[in-house]
């Protein structure tokens, strides 16, 4: 398509999702010459009204590697496809400014309002978000999530060796990944372009943190809330403080934090941040095992969940009394050992026990769950004793943070073909099975023999994956659910 129809064509699409006025079109349109190195505009009209900005940049984006204004390589493209989307968006104030006039009328519409703007402004990764495989698995846990990520563009080899070859940078900015130097920063080589970023601040316990959405979302309205200044991850009272006052603010939203310890935590234990988002997990709808109160805390109803994984919640109208329990209970917990299972508290200097804690507030009710972790390995089990152990690494073999012990499996994009592999091998295909896989694969064989045919092989391996994903939460889980494991967790409540 000729290169002006296309400007003229994310113009207008601009101005239809309102990221832009009608009187801003003229202005917006030659930064987008500007960038794209033309010093004239002949006027067009949009082709197509039905395509999507992710659709219109990318042949944007194909003009300009045809024209050599940029390699192509996914940095480039990400550098130029931010750069022309920050052409339709105000500064941060003003965007911060219309978020709390419309939060004066219902948090809601704040949220719907900086969702709906981050999406359209092609800072939510839609169209690659689109290609993750999703579906749900029905479990004695209720249904489980299993997502296979494709969203994020793996790097091409051009890529690869332009990364190599960069000279090392003596940068230290941004700080990291999440910091708020992120916002409206260019990217270069190695570093994700964010020109397009805009970030809502909050105030918690006379901090300001900053609310965004992850640019490759797992759930709906999947947020991250992080803290103005990079420091590292710690769980404490004040952790809990902050995430009851930002369910306060926000009721419709959950929020929660990763543990604050390697092999249990996220993937950024460097920058203090909690996630959260509009969506209700298997584990939020958990049923409980049995309720229980702790003394000197008569306000506050106490419960174990029925999950796989080891999860005290918490209830009151109160936020405080949750604050204060939920401290003691951690302080306890960072102490506790009982070899019986494996769980010592500190070794060579070394912590070892820590919490998720994940808070929502329902009906005017607070609720905190409080998922136990310990971080300790073993000559048996050196990614972890309480991590995903060998047998289950084929399926997935990385931490279980946060959304994964919610019942959310974010799997990596290498088994969608491995799967298919799969398939063939039970279907009796010409296949090519990874070796991690077989002994599974004949497994299932052996397992469902003449049950297996082409109508229902799909669904049966995705009720398997869901099995091993389960399995992987069993794993993370410090008192297993079996007699010998549920004795040791009531003997810690006991000590609570």
């Amino acid at each position: 398509m000729d290169i002006y129809q296309l400007i003229q064509e994310l113009v207008d699409k601009g101005i239809n999702k309102q990221l832009i006025e009608r009187e801003d079109e003229v202005y917006v349109r030659n930064q987008i010459l500007s960038f794209l190195h033309l010093n004239s505009f002949t006027q067009k009209e949009s082709l197509s009204a039905l395509r999507e900005i992710p659709d219109i940049l990318e042949e944007i984006l194909h003009y300009a590697c045809q024209e050599q204004l940029i390699e192509n390589t996914l940095d480039e493209r990400e550098i130029l496809s931010s750069a022309i989307m920050n052409c339709f968006l105000s500064k941060p104030s003003t965007i911060n400014h219309t978020f709390y006039q419309k939060y004066k009328e219902n948090p809601v519409e704040a949220t719907d309002y900086f969702y709906k703007l981050s999406k359209d402004s092609n800072y939510i990764q839609t169209k690659q978000i689109s290609k993750n495989s999703s579906y749900k698995v029905d479990t004695e846990y209720g249904e489980i999530d299993i997502t296979i990520n494709l969203s994020k563009p793996e790097k091409d080899p051009k890529q690869i060796a332009k990364e190599k070859a960069a000279p090392s940078l003596d940068v230290n900015y941004p700080r990291c990944l999440l910091c708020q130097e992120n916002e409206g920063y260019k990217g270069r080589t190695g570093h994700p372009a964010r020109a397009n970023h805009r970030m809502i601040r909050v105030n918690l316990l006379e901090e300001q943190w900053l609310l965004q959405y992850s640019p490759y979302v797992y759930y709906n309205e999947h947020c991250i809330l992080l803290s103005s200044v990079h420091r590292d991850m710690k769980i404490n009272k004040d952790t809990f403080s902050k995430l009851l006052m930002f369910v306060e603010k926000f009721p419709h939203y959950f929020i929660g934090s990763n543990a604050d310890l390697p092999i249990v935590g996220g993937s950024i234990l460097t920058h203090d941040h909690y996630q959260g988002g509009r969506y209700e997990f298997a584990m939020t709808k958990a049923t409980d095992d049995f309720l229980f109160k702790i003394d000197n805390f008569p306000n506050v109803d106490c419960s174990i969940l029925h999950w796989p994984m080891s999860v005290i919640r918490l209830k009151s109208k109160n936020a405080e009394e949750i604050v204060n329990l939920s401290d003691h209970i951690l302080q306890t917990w960072k102490k506790y050992s009982d070899r019986t299972v494996d769980i010592i508290a500190s070794s060579n200097g070394e912590e070892h026990n820590t919490v998720t804690p994940i808070a929502r507030k329902k009906n005017g009710i607070y609720e905190l769950d409080l998922v136990l972790r310990n971080n300790r390995t073993d000559d048996d089990y050196p990614m972890g004793i309480f991590h995903p152990h060998h047998d289950v690494h084929h399926i997935k073999k990385e931490n279980i943070g946060l959304i994964e012990v919610m019942g959310l499996a974010v799997l990596p994009a290498r088994l969608k073909e491995e799967l298919i592999q799969i398939e063939n091998f039970l279907l009796g295909r010409s296949h090519q099975i990874a070796d991690y896989h077989k002994e599974w694969a004949q497994e299932l064989k052996t397992n469902y023999k003449s049950q297996l045919n082409i109508s229902n092989i799909k669904d049966l391996l995705e009720r398997e994956v869901g099995k091993k994903f389960l399995r992987c939460l069993e794993d993370a889980g410090v008192f297993k659910r079996n007699k010998v494991g549920q004795q040791a967790f009531r003997k810690f409540l006991e000590l609570l």
